[in-house]
């Protein structure tokens, strides 16, 4: 009888400790977390002193903040495009947002604009690499089935496939008028959520994760907050009472955001798999200041244009062996260089990849390597463009002359250095030309007017203007 007890007590052990501790694989899981239109300065880890996010300021506390990282467009769908490929969106013709209702007479039809086929997504490699992947929340990138996650190297999919959408349930007394705003589960199965939807997003990534506990998984949690609509969640209103107006909203829907995220993080660590997870937080883009009110402060800029606060957003990475805790890292990094870091981790050889313009960070936040892995970055979209040479950037307009700023020294861009150094100008125009003669051409325009509406909300929060 007591070899009984013996031998039950020993399923019994054995039985806990698979329960408790899941098969630990020599290949990281991935969970990159994406949210959208978000201020630079909308982050407690960021400075902000309004809004609360206890839940990303503990994962910056426990992983790195980069100081200077830039997504390779000023809005949505080309920065994603650039993000999933690790390559400039330009470079296969995805140069502008694909806005239905937006575009030129002379463009494609609108659920027609999308990833094009041949571009290879990190969801593509990861699954070759044995990766279970799963995509939740905004895609942004084609509404036409071609382009579906499914069809594009994603596993599972829980989201709509356009660019922005209500927060609350579809119904009789609320309706959609867009078929790419449903949610949809897989491909083609449609069904709205009671819950608000950045709860529901990240309640179906925890569920993923359950799911795959026992094999590598990349999941990526890509948010719509705080895109417009200004649709916070009544309960996390009553936490801001001194704000008003789009802040009030934005300030609610970032407390969401960050709660989600938090509950994301606890199950991770509750499914023993943080240890062996590299935990990635970024947005989009730079904050829509006029649509959503958000805050870029100290940079200029806003969303849509390629001013700091257009194109640097906030970064935090946690990698459990690799990056030590609370530390931050200074030089310019790029959403490009997340496909190579992500491959390389999973045991893929990224010199093997063709055409890629990111870089495996790795060597250079473990501090293997003290240079930086980029010594030029490029943006553009029409006849705008930018270029980022060390620390000098140079801007190039449709409707005046080029600007120069010196970013170790003044990040907001308010000193225009273009009449003191017409050489560097001169060298950095030519070299972003140079740059854009290896580029596609855009596969489709938005109509003009919206080019002059992103010019002038520059002006509107450029310092160096007023």
């Amino acid at each position: 009888m007591k070899s009984l007890k013996r031998i039950m007590g020993a399923y019994s052990l054995l039985g806990f400790l698979c329960f408790t501790y899941p098969t630990v694989h020599a290949q990281p899981n991935v969970l990159l977390i994406f949210s959208d239109d978000a201020g630079y300065a909308d982050f407690g880890f960021q400075g902000s002193g309004e809004i609360k996010t206890p839940n990303l300021d503990q994962l910056a506390t426990e992983g790195m903040r980069f100081e200077q990282a830039y997504v390779s467009a000023a809005v949505c769908g080309p920065s994603r495009a650039g993000l999933l490929t690790g390559r400039y969106q330009q470079r296969f013709g995805y140069e502008e947002n694909n806005v239905p209702g937006y575009m030129s007479e002379s463009c494609l039809p609108d659920d027609m604009m999308g990833l094009p086929l041949d571009q290879v997504t990190v969801a593509n490699y990861l699954k070759e690499q044995g990766y279970r992947t799963g995509l939740f929340g905004k895609w942004h990138l084609g509404n036409d089935d071609q382009f579906h996650p499914t069809k594009r190297g994603f596993d599972e999919f829980y989201g709509f496939r356009g660019g922005a959408r209500s927060y609350f349930e579809y119904n009789d007394e609320h309706p959609n008028h867009r078929q790419e705003d449903y949610l949809e589960r897989g491909f083609g199965n449609f069904e709205e959520s009671e819950k608000y939807l950045t709860d529901a997003l990240a309640d179906e990534t925890i569920a993923f994760m359950k799911r795959n506990r026992d094999q590598p998984f990349f999941a990526m949690l890509s948010f719509n907050a705080v895109h417009t609509p200004m649709e916070a969640d009544p309960k996390d209103l009553k936490e801001f009472p001194e704000l008003t107006g789009k802040r009030q909203q934005l300030v609610a829907m970032t407390l969401s955001m960050d709660r989600a995220c938090g509950r994301v993080l606890k199950a991770l660590k509750k499914l023993g798999l943080d240890d062996n997870t590299l935990v990635v937080f970024t947005n989009d883009n730079g904050g829509p200041s006029d649509a959503n009110a958000s805050i870029n402060a100290p940079l200029s800029g806003t969303k849509a244009n390629h001013l700091e606060g257009g194109i640097r957003v906030p970064m935090l990475m946690r990698w459990p062996g690799v990056i030590s805790a609370h530390t931050t890292y200074p030089f310019p990094v790029s959403t490009l260089d997340l496909l190579p870091t992500f491959v390389q981790l999973a045991g893929g050889n990224v010199d093997e990849l063709k055409q890629l313009d990111g870089v495996d960070l790795k060597p250079y936040v473990s501090g293997e390597n003290q240079e930086r892995p980029h010594e030029v970055l490029y943006w553009k979209k029409e006849n705008r463009g930018a270029i980022r040479m060390g620390d000098w950037k140079l801007l190039r307009y449709p409707d005046r002359p080029a600007e120069l700023y010196d970013l170790s020294k003044d990040e907001s861009e308010v000193y225009d250095l273009a009449n003191q150094y017409p050489d560097k100008v001169r060298d950095m125009y030519k070299q972003l030309f140079d740059w854009e003669c290896t580029l596609d051409r855009p596969k489709w325009q938005l109509q003009r007017k919206y080019e002059k509406d992103a010019m002038d909300r520059m002006d509107a929060y450029h310092q160096g203007q007023k």
